[in-house]
């Protein structure tokens, strides 16, 4: 991972992040309290945490780069004859990336719903339908998603 995507984490220290869910008993062994998140993430890595490093980085980096790093990780592992509805979910959580609009964030999710949740593909678009906005429809009042909802959907995919 670049230090150019390291660099857009914000918080000060790994336990910061980590206090968003439940490390597993390998990870919570290494986790200190005065390790940065590249730190904690190098450790994760090298003692093959690999779950958590997953979860470590989809809930440190902001959510749009944590859709697109979705987004990248899905794209590198596709196979050729893949259902269009995954690939539609895919490129519907890439177009939010590029342009995070109401409109996009909520095609997102029609394309999640087409792929009935079961794909990575799927999970990469939840996560840009979770990242603001209202999860109930546009005419109803708002009802806005948990903070780290977006994380474990890229958790997830």
């Amino acid at each position: 991972m670049s230090n150019d995507v390291l660099g857009k984490i914000k918080a000060q220290t790994a336990a910061e992040i980590c206090q968003h869910w439940e490390l597993e008993e390998g990870a919570k062994a290494l986790l200190q309290d005065d390790l940065t998140p590249q730190q904690f993430l190098t450790l994760l890595i090298e003692h093959e945490q690999f779950l958590d490093a997953t979860r470590f980085l989809a809930h440190a980096l902001p959510k749009r780069e944590a859709v697109w790093w979705a987004c990248l990780c899905i794209r590198s592992v596709l196979e050729e004859d893949v259902p269009p509805e995954e690939i539609a979910a895919l490129q519907a959580a890439e177009r939010w990336v590029i342009d995070p609009s109401e409109e996009h964030r909520r095609a997102a999710m029609q394309a999640a719903e087409a792929t009935e949740f079961n794909t990575p593909s799927s999970w990469a678009a939840m996560g840009a339908f979770w990242s603001g906005g209202s999860m109930a429809p546009p005419d109803v009042p708002a009802v806005p998603p948990g903070e780290y909802l977006t994380a474990r959907a890229v958790s997830g995919a």
